[in-house]
Protein backbone atom coordinates (compact mmCIF):
# COMPACT_ATOMS: atom_id res chain seq x y z
CA UNK A 1 0.00 0.00 0.00
CA UNK A 2 2.80 2.42 0.89
CA UNK A 3 4.48 1.65 -2.46
CA UNK A 4 1.28 2.59 -4.31
CA UNK A 5 1.01 5.90 -2.46
CA UNK A 6 4.66 6.73 -3.16
CA UNK A 7 4.34 5.86 -6.85
CA UNK A 8 1.17 7.94 -7.22
CA UNK A 9 2.99 10.90 -5.71
CA UNK A 10 6.02 10.46 -7.97
CA UNK A 11 4.45 11.59 -11.25
CA UNK A 12 2.91 15.04 -11.62
CA UNK A 13 1.55 16.99 -14.59
CA UNK A 14 2.20 20.65 -15.46
CA UNK A 15 0.55 23.10 -13.12
CA UNK A 16 1.61 21.24 -9.99
CA UNK A 17 2.56 23.29 -6.99
CA UNK A 18 5.96 24.89 -6.67
CA UNK A 19 6.71 22.67 -3.69
CA UNK A 20 8.15 20.18 -6.19
CA UNK A 21 11.27 20.99 -8.15
CA UNK A 22 11.85 19.49 -11.59
CA UNK A 23 13.01 15.91 -11.64
CA UNK A 24 15.59 14.62 -14.07
CA UNK A 25 12.86 12.36 -15.51
CA UNK A 26 10.61 15.27 -16.63
CA UNK A 27 9.58 15.03 -20.28
CA UNK A 28 7.21 16.42 -22.90
CA UNK A 29 4.69 13.98 -24.37
CA UNK A 30 3.62 14.99 -27.88
CA UNK A 31 0.51 13.53 -29.55
CA UNK A 32 0.91 13.19 -33.32
CA UNK A 33 -1.45 10.24 -33.72
CA UNK A 34 -4.40 12.02 -35.31
CA UNK A 35 -6.57 11.07 -32.33
CA UNK A 36 -7.23 12.53 -28.86
CA UNK A 37 -5.59 10.77 -25.92
CA UNK A 38 -7.80 10.59 -22.84
CA UNK A 39 -5.45 8.88 -20.39
CA UNK A 40 -1.69 8.67 -19.86
CA UNK A 41 -0.03 6.36 -17.37
CA UNK A 42 3.64 6.37 -16.42
CA UNK A 43 5.03 3.69 -14.11
CA UNK A 44 8.47 2.45 -13.15
CA UNK A 45 9.48 -0.44 -15.38
CA UNK A 46 9.92 -2.58 -12.26
CA UNK A 47 6.26 -2.04 -11.27
CA UNK A 48 3.21 -4.05 -12.31
CA UNK A 49 0.77 -1.23 -11.52
CA UNK A 50 -0.05 1.75 -13.75
CA UNK A 51 -1.18 3.99 -10.87
CA UNK A 52 -3.26 7.06 -11.73
CA UNK A 53 -3.90 8.79 -15.05
CA UNK A 54 -1.44 11.72 -15.08
CA UNK A 55 -3.73 13.74 -17.36
CA UNK A 56 -6.49 13.72 -14.75
CA UNK A 57 -9.56 15.32 -16.34
CA UNK A 58 -7.61 16.71 -19.30
CA UNK A 59 -7.43 15.34 -22.85
CA UNK A 60 -4.26 15.48 -24.95
CA UNK A 61 -5.55 16.54 -28.35
CA UNK A 62 -3.75 15.65 -31.58
CA UNK A 63 -0.87 18.04 -32.26
CA UNK A 64 -0.62 19.10 -28.59
CA UNK A 65 1.89 18.29 -25.88
CA UNK A 66 1.88 17.96 -22.13
CA UNK A 67 4.85 18.34 -19.83
CA UNK A 68 5.02 15.51 -17.33
CA UNK A 69 6.89 16.30 -14.15
CA UNK A 70 8.43 14.12 -11.49
CA UNK A 71 9.31 14.91 -7.92
CA UNK A 72 13.02 15.66 -7.87
CA UNK A 73 13.50 13.00 -5.19
CA UNK A 74 12.50 10.32 -7.71
CA UNK A 75 15.55 8.17 -8.51
CA UNK A 76 14.22 5.59 -11.00
CA UNK A 77 15.22 6.20 -14.64
CA UNK A 78 13.45 3.32 -16.47
CA UNK A 79 9.72 3.99 -16.96
CA UNK A 80 6.88 2.44 -18.95
CA UNK A 81 4.25 4.50 -20.76
CA UNK A 82 0.63 3.69 -21.59
CA UNK A 83 -1.87 5.85 -23.47
CA UNK A 84 -5.62 5.35 -23.86
CA UNK A 85 -7.36 6.93 -26.84
CA UNK A 86 -10.90 8.31 -26.89
CA UNK A 87 -12.13 5.03 -28.47
CA UNK A 88 -10.51 3.14 -25.52
CA UNK A 89 -7.78 1.58 -27.70
CA UNK A 90 -4.44 1.50 -25.89
CA UNK A 91 -0.74 1.57 -26.72
CA UNK A 92 2.13 0.71 -24.36
CA UNK A 93 5.90 1.09 -24.38
CA UNK A 94 8.47 -0.27 -21.96
CA UNK A 95 11.71 0.96 -20.45
CA UNK A 96 12.06 4.55 -21.57
CA UNK A 97 15.18 5.94 -19.91
CA UNK A 98 13.61 9.18 -18.72
CA UNK A 99 16.90 10.34 -17.23
CA UNK A 100 18.14 10.60 -20.85
CA UNK A 101 14.85 11.50 -22.60
CA UNK A 102 13.28 14.96 -22.72
CA UNK A 103 10.56 14.36 -25.32
CA UNK A 104 8.42 11.41 -26.42
CA UNK A 105 6.44 11.80 -29.65
CA UNK A 106 3.63 9.31 -30.23
CA UNK A 107 2.62 8.65 -33.84
CA UNK A 108 0.05 6.44 -35.54
CA UNK A 109 0.45 5.04 -39.05
CA UNK A 110 -3.05 4.52 -40.45
CA UNK A 111 -1.76 2.42 -43.33
CA UNK A 112 -0.06 -0.17 -41.11
CA UNK A 113 -2.26 0.33 -38.05
CA UNK A 114 0.86 0.66 -35.90
CA UNK A 115 1.44 3.16 -33.09
CA UNK A 116 5.04 4.16 -32.49
CA UNK A 117 7.00 6.37 -30.14
CA UNK A 118 10.07 8.44 -30.99
CA UNK A 119 12.13 10.00 -28.28
CA UNK A 120 14.78 12.67 -27.89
Amino acid sequence: MIRKVLMAAAVLVVGAGSAFAAGKQDFDLVNKTGYPIEEVYVAPSSSDDWQEDVLGQDILENGKKVHIRFNRATKTCKWDLKVVYSDKETAEWEEFDLCETSKIIIKYDRKSGETSAEYE
